[in-house]
């Protein structure tokens, strides 16, 4: 369907858990899975843009310390090492860890709690339980410490790095950073400095030593003297609740190449709505923001819209309706929206 459309890439992840189900333990039925997924690409002439880590984590790691553990880190990297050796071939690119800021950006937005509560969600706690393990022991990503998982992330994406690149030397490999459009009222300018700098810049700046930056941004956030402010009172609002603003793809875009000075791929943006025209709507002014940004001289090397499919949309499950193409999740039918074939047809001429 893609390659009918017009498209010439496609971004999917390879899920941890099933290639290395238990520790030290690799599938190669589920890497021969991705191989074919992999050849299925190339054979429509699309590049395929894969992602090692997307949120989820084998249960094993989970019990283990999570990404607040250190020794994740090196796990992480003899997992992408394997990968690297078995599907290194055929990636077109690769990004390591998706959104790996996730942890503190969540926290500045006041969508996850302080750590210290974080670690006595009752949750957190049930599910060490469950797994015989004390809660001091569990951690499962973004629901992290920020203090710890920061520094592990980072480091697991350098490792990872290095391990990707000794299957192909040539591969260009980057993170993924969950942006937005920081925006401050009169006296709102210290928080959102603080905030923007210890959510975005510090793993801008690492990407420095990288082939690309992703760039996955949707709306902007605004702060006033007292902090995150909520919407203004009859603007639009996506099924995610946060303000329709296509424009925050060039402010992240122009803030990427500021402070991370690397090619930009924008590897999601995208909206959550059941008005199909509105998603045109918002992609035709992010794109048009993101022409600005290579009329002037950025390296934007490509475009990934979130998401091909209605997906599975982190803790809110399906309603959200992110997707060009519809999926009726009783019978698996997928249906094309209207802003399938636009965007198709937009990808086809590479031009507004």
């Amino acid at each position: 369907m893609l390659a009918r459309l017009g498209f010439n890439s496609y971004r999917f992840s390879v899920e941890w858990a099933r290639v290395e189900p238990e520790d030290g333990e690799f599938s190669s039925a589920a890497l021969e899975h991705y191989r074919r997924m992999l050849a299925t690409c190339h054979e429509h002439k699309l590049t395929p843009i894969v992602t090692l880590h997307h949120f989820t984590s084998p249960r094993w790691i989970a019990a283990r310390g999570g990404w607040e553990s250190h020794a994740t880190a090196e796990r992480f990297a003899r997992y992408c090492g394997r990968v690297a050796r078995h599907l290194g071939d055929m990636i077109g690119f690769a990004c390591t860890i998706n959104e790996l800021n996730s942890t503190p950006m969540l926290q500045h937005m006041k969508i996850l709690p302080p750590d210290d509560a974080m670690r006595n969600l009752a949750w957190r706690r049930e599910a060490a339980h469950a797994m015989g393990v004390e809660p001091e022991n569990f951690s499962v990503f973004p629901f992290c410490s920020t203090s710890k998982t920061a520094l592990v992330t980072l480091e697991a994406h350098r490792l990872g790095t290095e391990a990707l690149k000794s299957g192909t030397a040539d591969l260009p490999v980057g993170m993924t950073i969950a942006m937005h459009d920081w925006q401050a009222i009169p006296g709102g300018e210290p928080i959102r400095d603080r905030a923007r700098a210890a959510s975005e810049d510090t793993f801008l700046e690492a990407a420095r030593a990288d082939d690309f930056v992703g760039v996955q941004t949707y709306s902007r956030v605004r702060i006033g003297p007292e902090g995150i402010m909520r919407p203004e009172e009859g603007v639009e609002l996506t099924q995610m609740r946060y303000e329709f603003w296509p424009e925050a793809l060039e402010a992240a875009i122009r803030r990427a190449h500021e402070v991370a000075r690397v090619p930009i791929i924008v590897t999601e943006n995208g909206i959550a709505t059941l008005d199909d025209t509105r998603r045109i709507a918002y992609v035709e002014r992010a794109l048009t923001g993101a022409a600005r940004c290579i009329q002037d001289g950025i390296e934007v090397r490509g475009y990934c819209y979130w998401s091909m499919l209605d997906n599975y949309e982190w803790v809110l499950g399906y309603r959200p309706k992110f997707g060009l193409i519809a999926v009726d999740r009783d019978t698996q039918q997928r249906t094309l929206k209207p802003s399938a074939e636009w965007l198709g047809n937009l990808a086809r001429r590479n031009a507004l």
